[in-house]
């Protein structure tokens, strides 16, 4: 256990997630322990060159939006339904006990409802007119929060972080501030990205989309798998049962470049070290790092030499994109979850999944290899974002 507890844990008193790993929290466990998802598939119709691409996809059916809400009704909003029903009944119940305007709704996301919005506008070409059904505010990017709220009848302050893969991550650094200053008593953070033609083409764009399932860290690494998935995490000052709470989380903008990361992990290391003394922890005491770990030249290279640099090569490491693709604005707190779920199930870690050729350039960090157990308190989970926007997010066990 924690020997310096963090001077302000965040204790999480619900967890629900949906994506290509799985529906439901049994299902992601089996697919983890397996290292395979069946949900991750090589895909024709998504770029405009007609060219194939790996997707993780929500294959399951979504829960429907109730016609009172019908410029909320996307399928950005029906996937993160879907995993906040898995946890409805905790948030009725901080509704009941706090009081609705004593909740704060904050999440994060970069798709919206784009996916609509290109339906919509291919019914206009056919037809001469958009949908009766479709309205612009769908594909705003705030629409998730004020669904959310909109949804749980939740008063109190609800806004949206759109800040590429680092989105859902920067909602625990909100978060926190929010029940630090006493604003609220609990919050509601999450995120939620589908799947959509302008996310694919603008990646295909830039040459970063793979055809094949991601390599990270591979020498034969050659671009990422782009997913969609919703999760979702019930936040309080409360402490609860089992002392599991997000105990640090560090951020930093190192404005390198708007689409590469800082060469040296300039940015990286920063979030990392940041969310380190957030914690009050030392490096020793972190047993595994979920790296952002995409399977592009650039980021895999930077991120392994900025987790060297500070943890040497004495800590687990891998990525779990190969098992639910990169979810983009929801990246952050999918993998935040999946830490949640190791923490909270005791799980084996999830091992490295590549072709198992080692890159004799990248830093020489740690991968987890086999089947092996978390041996310190704490794990440490990456985003890193275009324009160098990093989040580092650090979860465990707070003894008060």
């Amino acid at each position: 256990m924690n020997t310096n507890p963090p001077a302000f844990p965040v204790y999480i008193h619900a967890c629900a997630m949906n994506s290509a790993l799985g529906e439901t929290q049994q299902e992601s466990i089996k697919r983890l322990a397996l290292g395979f998802s069946p949900d991750m598939c090589l895909e024709s119709g998504w770029l405009n060159d007609g060219g194939k691409t790996v997707v993780g996809k929500i294959v399951s059916p979504l829960p429907e939006i109730d016609a009172d809400l019908t410029d909320k009704n996307t399928r950005n909003n029906r996937l993160a339904l879907s995993a906040l029903l898995q946890i409805k009944p905790q948030i009725e119940q901080a509704v009941s006990l706090y009081g609705a305007d004593r909740i704060a709704v904050i999440v994060g996301t970069s798709t919206s409802g784009i996916a609509d919005g290109e339906s919509a506008l291919a019914v206009k070409q056919k037809t001469g007119q958009l949908p009766e059904d479709y309205h612009y505010h769908q594909q705003e990017v705030g629409n998730l929060g004020e669904f959310v709220a909109d949804y749980f009848k939740i008063d109190g302050p609800v806004y949206t972080i759109s800040t590429a893969c680092s989105s859902s991550g920067r909602v625990f650094l909100s978060a926190k501030r929010l029940l630090k200053a006493g604003i609220v008593d609990a919050v509601l953070v999450g995120g939620s990205d589908s799947l959509c033609k302008l996310t694919l083409n603008g990646f295909h764009g830039l040459e970063a989309l793979s055809n094949e399932l991601c390599s990270p860290f591979s020498k034969n690494r050659h671009g990422i798998n782009i997913g969609e998935a919703a999760a979702f995490m019930l936040l309080s000052r409360e402490k609860n049962s089992s002392g599991l709470a997000l105990l640090g989380a560090g951020d930093s903008s190192d404005a390198h470049h708007i689409s590469a990361p800082h060469p040296e992990g300039k940015g990286a290391a920063e979030a990392m070290h940041k969310a380190l003394n957030d914690a009050q922890l030392s490096t020793e005491q972190i047993g595994y790092i979920n790296a952002h770990g995409t399977a592009t030249k650039l980021n895999d290279a930077m991120e392994a030499k900025a987790i060297y640099a500070l943890f040497s090569d004495k800590v687990a490491v891998s990525s779990t994109k190969p098992l639910t693709g990169h979810a983009l604005g929801a990246a952050s707190i999918l993998e935040a979850a999946l830490c949640w779920l190791l923490l909270d199930k005791n799980l084996d870690l999830p091992v490295q999944i590549n072709d198992g050729v080692y890159d004799p350039s990248l830093a020489p960090i740690r991968f987890v290899q086999g089947k092996e157990k978390l041996q310190k308190p704490a794990v440490l989970s990456n985003s890193f974002a275009f324009g160098g926007n990093n989040i580092s997010l650090i979860f465990g066990y707070a003894d008060e």
